[in-house]
C-alpha cells in the first residue's frame, strides 16, 4: 500500500491542523493505521493509532485530550486532528500502515510508511 500524508504547515501555538493520510494500492480497510512524529535530533515517537475497523484508538499521553485520530475507509483516508498545538508538537509527522495484529505503539510493527508532512508550531 502507498501512503501520502498531507495537511502540515505553520501554525501559531493554540491553533489547529488536520493531517490526512491517503492510501492506495490495496484494501485500506484491512490495515491498522498509525501516526508517528520525529523532531530534529529526537527519535521517532508514537502519536496515535486506529484499528482497521475504527473501533479502537490509542493516543499518546503527550497529546491526549488535544489530538484525535479517525478514519474513513470509504475514502481510504486516516486523519489526525490536532488542536491546542504547542511548540513542542513541531515535527515531521508520518502515517504508517500494518496488516499485522494490532500493536499500535510499536513502529517496528508497521510495514508501510508515508513520506511525512512537516508541522511547525510557533510560540
Amino acid at each position: 500500500v502507498q501512503l501520502q500524508a498531507s495537511g502540515g504547515g505553520l501554525v501559531q501555538a493554540g491553533g489547529s491542523l488536520r493531517l490526512s493520510c491517503s492510501a492506495s494500492g490495496r484494501t485500506f480497510s484491512g490495515y491498522n493505521m498509525g501516526w508517528f512524529r520525529q523532531a530534529p535530533g529526537r527519535e521517532r515517537e508514537f502519536v496515535a493509532a486506529i484499528s482497521w475497523a475504527g473501533d479502537n484508538t490509542v493516543i499518546a499521553d503527550s497529546v491526549m485530550g488535544r489530538f484525535t485520530i479517525s478514519r474513513d475507509n470509504a475514502k481510504n483516508t486516516v486523519y489526525l486532528q490536532m488542536n491546542s498545538l504547542k511548540p513542542e508538537d513541531t515535527a515531521v509527522y508520518y502515517c504508517a500502515a500494518t496488516s499485522r495484529p494490532y500493536a499500535p505503539r510499536l513502529s517496528s510493527r508497521y510495514d508501510y510508511w508515508g513520506q511525512g508532512t512537516q508541522v511547525t508550531v510557533s510560540s
